[in-house]
């Protein structure tokens, strides 16, 4: 099978970030309100909620299926990305899934059901108590020709979904442009480690991610973010010494130059390792502070 789309597709012009031996994909800013075609029978409408953590915004996806539209991911509670949505479905929405209960995919939940009565599929339970889920999902299950995989990691109900052709939706678990935040107590980098890992031997043919575009053949780049993590928890191991230091210092030794509006996600995603890490024993914490638990080499 072939990378390159189906000529009716047209994909978003794509540029390229280093990612040890694969590479983070860029995009122009996509077209507001309207309906992108991603793959045959498949839409995305890119809400208008761009950040360092969300890319150009959270991609809501609109999956063609035989009795009507299933809208994976409703975005964030933003009147006009859902006035989107519904006219991309055209009155055909029969089924709102959801990959996790972080507001920018889920605040506009109640607002879709609302409009267009359809059910609402989650894992439970969610985040967002007070999100309605007709629905419970979970490991296996099918809806809308979707298979669920339970993916836990970035967030403890994170659900992927795939697709019958080798599509695989996979949310913030594995996205295109950038590395996950993984912050605890919600996140956990040892399942998210463990998820990472579960994908590899799939060999999905697409990966359409919850921000950022579609990435074709992703298992090497799923190898490269593993081996990233890998890397990332090595660095902190030999940064850890018998003296406990704090999570903000230790993250000015790993991430050195980094961008002030990344350090908080920086220190998040440090903290994930360092819990796991505690979990393993060999690392210690003393209040908020932490040291290399055991011997330290040389």
């Amino acid at each position: 099978m072939s990378d390159t789309p189906p000529p009716s597709v047209t994909p978003p012009p794509e540029h390229t970030r280093p990612l040890g031996g694969a590479k983070f994909l860029t995009e122009p800013e996509p077209e507001r309100g309207v309906a992108l075609p991603v793959i045959p029978g498949v839409w995305r409408v890119v809400a208008n909620n761009p950040g360092p953590m969300t890319y150009h915004g959270t991609n809501t996806y609109l999956i063609e299926g035989e009795d009507g539209m299933a809208v994976l991911d409703p975005g964030p509670d933003d009147p006009a990305h859902v006035a989107a949505v519904l006219t991309a479905g055209g009155g055909g929405i029969r089924r709102i899934l959801l990959s996790h209960g972080h507001r920018d995919h889920v605040g506009a939940t109640a607002a879709l059901r609302a409009a267009t009565g359809a059910e609402v599929f989650g894992f439970q339970p969610s985040l967002q108590p007070e999100i309605p889920i007709d629905h419970a999902l979970s490991e296996g299950d099918e809806v809308a020709s979707l298979t669920v995989l339970h993916t836990p990691g970035h967030a403890a109900d994170h659900l992927c979904f795939a697709r019958a052709g080798g599509a695989l939706f996979s949310a913030d678990h594995v996205m295109s442009w950038s590395t996950s935040v993984v912050s605890p107590p919600n996140g956990d980098m040892a399942h998210y480690l463990v998820h990472l890992r579960r994908l590899v031997p799939r060999d999905d043919r697409w990966l359409l991610p919850g921000h950022g575009p579609l990435l074709g053949r992703p298992a090497a780049f799923i190898r490269a973010l593993i081996a990233h993590r890998v890397q990332r928890e090595k660095a902190i191991l030999a940064a850890l010494g018998p003296e406990p230091v704090s999570v903000s210092n230790l993250a000015a030794t790993i991430y050195r130059g980094i961008s002030p509006r990344l350090q908080a996600a920086a220190e998040r995603n440090l903290l994930g390792h360092l819990v796991k890490l505690e979990a393993e024993r060999q690392a210690r914490r003393e209040g908020e502070l932490w040291r290399r638990a055991g011997p330290v080499a040389g």
